[in-house]
């Protein structure tokens, strides 16, 4: 078991502290309802139950090395608890990862060899670690009057620790005996599977007892009230608090468990998001870029941007509808995007990743006035663009003196000086976002004719065609 240690819950009066902070909700559930995040609940009886602290999980199983936004939503739900002094517990599925959810598919998921899973395990483990330690400071400096000492630590764990060692006439014994086939028979995700050409295996069919055993050993060792998951785990939820139910006897409180459900992420057109739908936006930066993420967000239609607003970022509520009402009245500004895109990319990667983002955006869309402003370092471009075949390091002194036609044939923007002549000449040669009208000028460090401490230089030919030449100290 892993710990990722945000701060203690102190006791004490829980709906004046969360009022005190976030001054919208006194309740959790409120605050989710009102950012779009709730689907379905088991019961109504949660609303009450949220009102002291529990603990509430959401599972991840490791069918990938990185975490996706689609993964991304729920971790934003589990995060919403987690801030509002509940104990959160993100659950990797190193156990169920091996044999695969039949929810949302079509046909059986490919079984991952050892080595595939460990390193799975591995990546989506330390991503969301991170993902809470980066959202606990984002927090910080979005709530006002967020105390870090009022927040239980985080709890990464693993199912796989609890199948260790349960033979499979233990598992039938404790949980087959509860399970009613006509129950499972009657889950979307079996029915759908049924219906298809490709059938459903009995691994996949046994999948909701897994998740079902998962909800009630958290309930049981670790008092686990609440599971969370995207609209299409409804079923394995259900499973898990009707197991509850039926192993702790007719007399137990089913109350005492609930289900909550997000919407799958969607476009206002429909279009899924994720590995299955093969437009994944991943969390892994080696995956997608920080830059990439930007992108992504910044282009957001107007009609999807207020609701990605209240889901992907912990802006108050009164500060998205005032953005909103901004770009109403001026939507070619893009300001609402253009905030969502920041914010997103600050949650994901920090304050660099959204500084790496600016300065890779202002390069290949901005011009020389944006790049000025924005004072980008000669580091901000290496983050931005070290692993980039774009950016081509040189030594200083091979430049001196070289006109920017010299450079760009040394760039690979064009393929001789009579190119960069004949382009310039046309008005398609670009030095740091300005038009070069004549091919034979000298940039100069020394007139401040380099970006990023007079050490980069952007030659653009054409609208998209970019290089930058980075300085080096002879």
């Amino acid at each position: 078991m892993l710990r990722r240690a945000v701060g203690g819950y102190k006791r004490g009066s829980f709906s004046q502290l969360w009022l005190h902070r976030r001054c919208i909700h006194t309740n959790v559930i409120d605050t989710l309802r009102a950012r779009h995040f709730v689907q379905a609940v088991t019961s109504e009886a949660i609303t009450k139950r949220v009102e002291t602290p529990i603990a509430v999980y959401c599972g991840v199983d490791p069918t990938a090395s990185s975490l996706h936004l689609g993964n991304m939503v729920t971790l934003m739900g589990l995060l919403h608890f987690s801030l509002a002094g509940h104990q959160a517990i993100p659950l990797v599925g190193n156990a169920t990862g091996s044999i695969g959810d039949p929810s949302g598919r079509n046909t059986e998921r490919i079984a991952l060899d050892h080595k595939e899973l460990a390193k799975n395990v591995a990546g989506i483990e330390a991503q969301l670690i991170r993902f809470f330690s980066r959202g606990t400071q984002y927090a910080l400096s979005r709530i006002p009057n967020l105390d870090p000492s009022s927040l239980k630590p985080v709890r990464v764990l693993h199912n796989a620790d609890w199948y260790t060692g349960l033979g499979v006439l233990d598992f039938l014994g404790t949980v087959g005996r509860h399970a009613r086939v006509g129950t499972m028979m009657a889950r979307d995700s079996v029915k759908s599977r049924l219906q298809s050409v490709h059938g459903i295996s009995f691994t996949e069919f046994s999948y909701q007892l897994l998740q079902a055993y998962d909800f009630w050993h958290l309930y049981h060792f670790h008092k686990c009230h609440v599971q969370i998951g995207g609209s299409d785990q409804w079923g394995n939820i259900t499973a898990g608090t009707d197991l509850i139910h039926r192993m702790h006897g007719p007399q137990s409180d089913k109350s005492e468990a609930f289900g909550l459900t997000i919407p799958l992420l969607t476009t206002a057109s429909g279009e899924k998001f994720g590995k299955s739908a093969g437009n994944a936006i991943w969390l892994d930066e080696t995956r997608t870029s920080p830059f990439d993420i930007y992108q992504f967000f910044v282009k957001t239609a107007d009609s999807d941007v207020e609701r990605f607003l209240k889901m992907f970022t912990l802006l108050p509520l009164p500060r998205i509808a005032q953005i909103i009402g901004e770009h109403a009245r001026a939507p070619h500004t893009f300001i609402a995007q253009k905030l969502l895109a920041t914010e997103v990319t600050e949650l994901i990667h920090g304050p660099q990743g959204v500084q790496q983002a600016l300065c890779a955006t202002q390069v290949l869309f901005g011009n020389r006035q944006t790049l000025e402003e924005h004072k980008f370092t000669s580091d901000d471009f290496d983050a931005a663009f070290g692993c980039d075949q774009r950016m081509v390091k040189v030594a200083s002194a091979s430049v001196v003196g070289k006109s920017v036609a010299d450079i760009a044939v040394l760039l690979g923007s064009c393929k001789s000086k009579s190119e960069a002549t004949r382009l310039a000449k046309g008005g398609g040669l670009y030095w740091n976002g300005s038009v070069v009208v004549d091919s034979k000028w000298v940039p100069s460090v020394e007139k401040g004719d380099f970006v990023g401490d007079g050490t980069v230089g952007i030659v653009r030919t054409g609208k998209t065609n970019y290089r930058l030449l980075k300085l080096l100290d002879s």
